[in-house]
């Protein structure tokens, strides 16, 4: 059976090595595309092809298409573009190719916005911060003075972002230089941010939040069409090298299981939570694989082969290992010579 996974994020390496590291009988044929010919992750694949670059949206599209059919894909899972392509099933079940999409393209839509996802979440046992939306200096100043007075310590950060880009922590005290001498990362000067402001005019979505300053919750995820099929907790460490502890958190995997119904999760996806006053808080859906996939599976059950068997077989045609709770896990290196 062959299997594309086009062009996404790095930790497609770890889940096609996993794959095939269960599949036994070899039945999975898996196929890779990049616009880079030393992507690292050609040497894990079966086959790697090259991807065409500046193609975008509809174009992208239709080129998807045309790969699977040249190469006869039974199952695509995308990376690059999965919203859109969630939406065009049946353009691809036409030519004979089942597509692996973590949910519907509305739903998908609504995830990747942050402040929207945020209005819209309802779950009562790990609700997500309090927040604001602003666009405009005017915005902040009165989405600050509503949430200071609740909250000791806010942050910032794109509605539409990913792997935390554009979050920072506003720090009252500190300039941006004395920030910077400090080696604190992701704060950023509170004056300083509010004197940039007004420069800037209008911008794109942002959301002022209180801040949670507890520890952070990773739980990698396998679903089946809003289905919880496996999860597994990671918690994230407070130094460096130490590692992340498996912690299988009732009422985490409990507001998990929820949210895969709700939306519809399928296949591969993450959820974040962060602890506030020893209570689990959401921070957002991640529909896809987790930089930290490969160390949710040291913990037992193997993510990407059950989701890709799954989808292939029907979930109960697929074991799911018990998970190791209360584990160690972490990620070593390796230098290798690329070919």
């Amino acid at each position: 059976m062959r299997v594309w996974f086009n062009r996404t994020f790095s930790s497609v390496h770890a889940a096609i090595e996993l794959i095939r590291r269960d599949d036994v009988d070899g039945r999975f044929h898996i196929i890779h595309s990049n616009p880079n010919p030393q992507s690292p992750v050609a040497r894990a694949a079966h086959e790697f092809h090259p991807e065409p670059t500046g193609l975008e949206g509809q174009a992208y599209l239709d080129w998807c298409l045309d790969f699977c059919r040249t190469h006869a894909v039974a199952i695509f899972v995308p990376g690059r573009e999965a919203t859109l392509l969630a939406g065009a099933h049946a353009r691809f079940a036409a030519i004979g190719t089942r597509v692996l999409s973590c949910a519907s393209e509305e739903n998908l839509q609504l995830i990747h916005d942050k402040g929207r996802f945020y209005r819209e979440a309802d779950l009562p046992d790990a609700p997500v911060a309090e927040f604001r939306a602003f666009r405009d200096a005017a915005g902040f100043e009165d989405a600050y003075d509503q949430l200071r007075r609740r909250h000791a310590k806010l942050c910032v950060k794109p509605s539409r972002s990913i792997y935390g880009l554009g979050f920072a922590v506003l720090d009252e005290t500190r300039s941006s230089a004395e920030l910077l001498m400090a080696g604190a990362e992701y704060h950023v000067s509170l004056d300083d941010f509010r004197r940039a402001l007004p420069a800037l005019g209008e911008f794109r979505d942002m959301l002022l939040m209180e801040y949670l300053d507890g520890r952070e919750y990773s739980v990698d995820c396998v679903g089946d069409n809003g289905r919880l099929v496996a999860a597994v907790a990671r918690r994230k460490g407070t130094q460096a090298g130490a590692g992340q502890r498996i912690d299988q958190r009732a009422e985490i995997l409990d507001a998990t299981a929820r949210l895969a119904q709700a939306y519809g999760l399928n296949g591969l996806f993450n959820v974040q939570f962060r602890e506030a006053g020893g209570r689990a808080r959401l921070l957002e859906i991640n529909p896809r694989m987790s930089g930290g996939i490969g160390m949710a599976c040291v913990a037992g059950p193997n993510l990407p082969y059950i989701a890709l068997a799954g989808f292939a077989d029907g979930f109960d045609k697929v074991e799911v290992a018990p998970v190791r709770n209360g584990i160690r896990v972490g990620e070593l290196s390796r230098a290798v010579e690329l070919a």
